[in-house]
């Protein structure tokens, strides 16, 4: 029976209690009274915000009702014995919902459990499924997490844990690319893969194409880009190609506008640099000896500084210099390490 099935099944099954002797729904009135509120007129521009929201209370209420169901006891454990998942499926999360989560579950309390496994090295301890952002949050506020136990092989608790994600529609498209490569590089066939994502074949060979393609490094700096999909990934890691992007990193994370702006923006600012052509600002020097003699040109340009030595005016000059470097170079690092010293 597939999840969605299961899930309609349970939908319609008989009220189970609880071992406190609660109602199986007792947790989620909240949540889905909130489903079936009568329709209220709004502006446009707060529709999507509105059933994003309402799809997350519905599936919330779902996956509390599946757990229950399925005969699974919600147990109070302390956050300080629990691990996130061996595999990271997030590349940071917006501090306003962090805010609001903790601000939600502080008033109202944890409506909906985590899974957790027993943790396979270490005895006393478990590791997270899924609910990484309830977990922080009863860490924040120094309470126990409400959680469901669950023995779990490291294939079930990846699909487990992709599952869930891909229900709430809560990953990007690219964290759902890098989630894929980290998968695969711990060594999971791809069915594993295709059943943590839910997606086919050729879905998974394209993320991980573009997870593949595109440096982490450039992922981390740019963050999830929520709003950004795969065309414009794709675009991106083609026009990465064999470009030197160190430079271009350099200049955005010294670049106010781009570290303020939120992740889709960071986003554009980055494709925007690889289209930017390179600016001609080299500059070409000379240096003569005391006689007038041109004895080596210098042209610097951003990132490099080339000399080149004439040696028909100064013979065995150059070889002069590569014997001499070593101690030129120490000299400088001592003068840098000296004044960094001096300066703090």
């Amino acid at each position: 029976m597939s999840r969605k099935d299961t899930l309609r099944a349970l939908l319609t099954a008989k009220e189970r209690r609880l071992p406190d002797g609660n109602s199986a729904d007792t947790d989620m009135v909240e949540a889905t009274s909130s489903a079936d509120a009568p329709k209220q007129l709004v502006r446009s521009g707060a529709v999507g915000a509105m059933g994003r929201s309402l799809g997350k209370l519905a599936h919330a209420a779902e996956e509390a009702r599946a757990l229950i169901a399925a005969g699974d006891a919600v147990v109070e454990i302390d956050p300080g014995l629990i691990e996130s998942s061996f595999i990271t499926d997030r590349l940071g999360e917006p501090s306003e919902e962090h805010t609001a989560l903790v601000a939600s579950i502080r008033e109202h309390g944890q409506q909906v459990p985590v899974l957790v496994r027993p943790h396979p090295e270490k005895p006393g301890r478990y590791q997270v499924a899924y609910g990484h952002r309830r977990l922080r949050a009863a860490i924040e506020i120094g309470r126990p997490l409400r959680a469901v136990v669950r023995e779990l092989s490291d294939s079930e608790l990846v699909v487990a844990q992709g599952q869930e994600n891909s229900a709430r529609l809560e990953l990007s498209y690219i964290e759902r690319a890098m989630f894929a490569v980290s998968i695969e590089d711990r060594g999971f066939e791809r069915d594993v893969i295709m059943a943590a994502l839910s997606v086919e074949k050729t879905q998974l060979s394209r993320l991980i194409s573009i997870g593949r393609a595109i440096p982490l490094k450039i992922v981390q700096l740019i963050g999830p880009a929520p709003k950004t999909g795969r065309p414009r990934w794709s675009l991106l890691a083609e026009k990465l190609g064999s470009q030197d992007i160190d430079p271009i990193v350099t200049r955005l994370t010294d670049d106010q506008a781009f570290v303020v702006a939120d992740s889709d923006a960071r986003f554009v600012f980055f494709l925007a640099a690889l289209d930017a052509k390179p600016r001609n600002n080299a500059e070409k020097m000379t240096w003569r000896d005391d006689e007038g003699r041109q004895i080596a040109t210098c042209q610097r340009a951003t990132g490099r500084t080339t000399f080149v030595v004439d040696e028909r005016a100064a013979p065995d000059f150059g070889e002069f210099l590569l014997k001499e470097l070593p101690r030129l170079y120490r000299d400088y690092r001592e003068g840098r390490e000296s004044v960094q010293t001096d300066g703090s």
